[in-house]
């Protein structure tokens, strides 16, 4: 088992969270340390922490890439077969991280948490899990907690910068099984929050379309943008054959004559972008199909 942990400017929590990993953990875990181009002297003390740990590994980024960036530079470094991402401010309960791998031992291919107890941005998560299970279509409460996985759910999806939060959607679209179980929220002690602001806010709600945008009409997007294009076409025609109609009877009316040319333009416009997007698809299976060879070789 490999727990990843990506860390921005933690230098106080490095100790205290390698003395709680290696305490609750013991030797069967490996613990793979990502720090993600702190300035505070983060890496030096997870060097140090290196030496008197052997189950650590560190890792690091010359510039600040984002957690995403740090989980996939954790990935490459890990050899477990189950993973685990663990934040290093110490929120979350280490021995959480046996329950949800035990969870996976059971069949899983994904445990996420829910987290229990008092948070400032408790608001705010409850509407954008909302927003998720309706944009995702899933049944799970939190898809940003603590979270275990098989390794082949994080090599089998695409993470752009930032899409750490959607693992879980990404993954159930992939067809991997999800479950969820409550872990334990604590209070922060050292350090302060890097995922705060009203523009943090912005940006996940911008990648939660993006990532919808990816699930539904990129997979089949001759559905979305055709049927789209269909009714602006026969509302088009509709409204033609009433301007034709006004003009033999002697009521001509410009305006709807206009309306009718964008109608109708919108439409092949539409049809157009739907064939180009079913291209695209077609590119992108071949390219995961390439993907999933190259692995498989390897």
């Amino acid at each position: 088992m490999s727990v990843i942990v990506p860390a921005y400017n933690e230098v106080e929590n490095v100790e205290p969270l390698m003395a709680a990993l290696g305490t609750t953990l013991g030797s069967e875990y490996e613990v793979v340390f990502v720090d993600d181009g702190s300035t505070d002297g983060t890496w030096e003390a997870a060097q140090r922490a290196a030496e008197r740990y052997r189950s650590l590994k560190v890792c690091r980024h010359h510039r600040n890439r984002g957690k995403t960036a740090a989980i996939l530079t954790g990935l490459d470094a890990s050899r477990g077969g189950i993973i685990s991402v663990f934040d290093a401010d110490l929120q979350f309960d280490p021995g959480d991280v046996k329950i949800q791998v035990a969870k996976v031992r059971e069949g899983w291919d994904l445990v996420t948490g829910v987290k229990q107890g008092k948070y400032e941005k408790r608001f705010v998560s409850s509407v954008y899990n909302w927003l998720a299970r309706r944009v995702f279509a899933i049944t799970v409460r939190d898809i940003n907690a603590l979270k275990t996985f098989r390794r082949e759910v994080l090599e089998a999806i695409h993470l752009r910068r930032d899409w750490h939060r959607y693992i879980v959607p990404l993954a159930a679209a992939r067809g991997f099984s999800v479950t969820e179980i409550p872990v334990v929220l604590r209070p922060r002690r050292y350090g302060r929050a890097k995922y705060s602001g009203r523009f943090r806010i912005l940006i996940g709600l911008f990648d939660m379309v993006a990532v919808g945008f990816q699930l539904s009409f990129m997979r089949k997007p001759m559905l979305y943008f055709g049927t789209l294009g269909s009714g602006a076409l026969f509302t088009g025609f509709a409204l033609g054959v009433v301007a034709v109609v006004l003009r033999v009877l002697g009521h001509g009316f410009r305006p709807l004559l206009y309306l009718v040319i964008l109608l109708v333009v919108a439409g092949l416009v539409l049809f157009a972008g739907g064939l180009l997007g079913e291209a695209l698809a077609g590119v992108n299976d071949r390219l995961e199909r390439l993907e999933q060879t190259t692995r498989r070789r390897e």
